[in-house]
């Protein structure tokens, strides 16, 4: 158990590092008026409650509700949100019932993968404006519904990717679209995280007190309560997410696609597996190298758990990206960007550019950008689309794998052309009464 409770806490520490300081949201201003934004939170946890946080440092913001299937949790958190702001917001276990408050602006959904399609959905068709953690699906045919929902209710939607809003990468994109690097031929993103040790197999319990587990597994297949499949580590099963492939893979693809202006390959193959742990609780691989061909570039995706290194970059387990060009290298993480110059005849093809350190808050400069479209009504700086480009991106890497075979990938059909198998991810199959949005 020791081992778990470690591996969750790293595990947290990467999920959640830009969890924001209490005093910095209580110290807001809290005069509202008929223009503030009323939000409400679904799943408080982690990552969502983060969100929270950095939404109400914006002027004329509050939270209004919370929803969460586990009662403990969503107390302890109406509690400090009380303490913090002064007002308890209600409580709710069913979203649907939550969405029917009528004094709610906006909604953050930080719930497990499997759930953003429907909860993101029926928001939509409530009338309030969302905001989504990625990757926004687990599944590349709910990522398309949530753009035709997006479009179809007219909400703003902004998706969690939230470098897109992070002057550190703007700064590096600024850079690499100069042209100084000349052609790109190829770009590497990694996630070579330090953490993953310890993910021991337990048996199956009863659902801990307070947690309504037939709604915790909502669209998913029925199965017994597992710990490993409950807090922070749902992650690393089929039924609930894609592993650290649409975890991080979906952070560091997206920022490829911003560099590239691209949006869907042409083919994908992968190869990997559980190398280092093969023992351990999860399904989804520790190790994985997948290439996608966009045709004008090459994509190298590689993940490593529990390694702890940064191709490039001196931060250790900090994931990444670099564009390799004719003259040079371009390597960018959260934490700094620097330029690597190639050599030919003695020379230098560009000029050298040391690290240059983030010191920015990308979570503060998303929720901001957010609650300004909330009000404006413009496209955020990321779109429903945007957050589908990267999932699609990213579960066709794990749908690689996970058959073994080089997909074609035909964006216009939205099929894979060359495998029946593969076709029969792209699509779940929810447990009943869920159902897929038919629009």
């Amino acid at each position: 158990m020791g081992n778990r409770r470690k591996f969750l806490k790293n595990l947290g520490a990467a999920s959640i590092a830009t969890t924001l300081p209490l005093s910095q949201v209580s110290a807001r201003s809290t005069v509202m008026d008929k223009d503030s934004i009323t939000v409400g939170l679904i799943g408080v946890r982690g990552m969502g409650w983060a969100d929270l946080m950095s939404f109400l440092k914006n002027d004329g913001t509050a939270c209004v509700a919370l929803c969460d299937v586990d009662t403990g949790v969503l107390e302890k958190r109406a509690s400090e949100l009380e303490t913090i702001t002064g007002k308890r917001p209600k409580t709710f276990s069913d979203h649907r019932e939550f969405l029917r408050l009528k004094n709610m602006t906006a909604v953050i959904i930080g719930t497990p993968d499997h759930w953003h399609c429907i909860q993101m959905i029926d928001a939509c068709a409530s009338g309030k404006d969302v905001y989504v953690e990625k990757p926004i699906a687990n599944s590349i045919h709910e990522a398309d519904l949530m753009v035709k929902a997006a479009r179809k209710y007219n909400r703003v939607v902004q998706v969690g990717q939230w470098q897109r809003s992070d002057p550190h990468w703007h700064s590096a994109f600024d850079y690499l679209h100069t042209g100084a690097l000349g052609r790109i031929r190829q770009v590497k993103a990694w996630a070579d995280v330090n953490y993953g040790r310890g993910f021991n197999v337990v048996p199956d319990t009863e659902a801990p007190q307070g947690v309504d587990y037939d709604r915790w597994l909502g669209p998913a297949p029925k199965r017994p309560f597992n710990q490993n499949r409950f807090h922070g580590t749902f992650r690393y099963f089929w039924d609930y997410a894609g592993g650290l492939m649409t975890d991080w893979g979906v952070h560091m693809i997206d920022m490829v696609l911003e560099g590239m202006k691209a949006s869907a390959p042409n083919s994908v193959m992968a190869i990997g597996g559980k190398l280092a742990f093969p023992d351990d609780a999860s399904e989804t691989p520790d190790t994985l190298t997948t290439v996608y061909d966009f045709g004008n570039f090459n994509l190298i995706w590689e993940q490593f758990m529990a390694m702890g290194t940064s191709p490039y970059l001196e931060e250790s387990g900090e994931p990444g990206v670099a564009f390799i060009g004719e003259n040079g290298i371009l390597a960018v993480n959260r934490a700094s960007w620097k330029v690597m110059p190639l050599q030919h005849d003695g020379k230098y093809l560009t000029e050298a550019i040391p690290p240059r350190k983030s010191h920015a808050n990308g979570l503060d400069a998303h929720t901001k950008n957010f609650y300004e479209c909330i009000k404006s009504r413009k496209d955020p700086n990321c779109t429903i689309e945007i957050g589908r480009n990267a999932a699609l991106v990213a579960h066709l890497g794990n749908i690689a794998y996970r058959t073994g075979e080089k997909l074609e990938w035909n964006d216009s059909e939205g099929s894979i052309m060359n495998s029946p198998e593969a076709n029969s991810f792209l699509k779940p199959i929810y447990r009943a009464p869920w159902e897929l949005w038919q629009g």
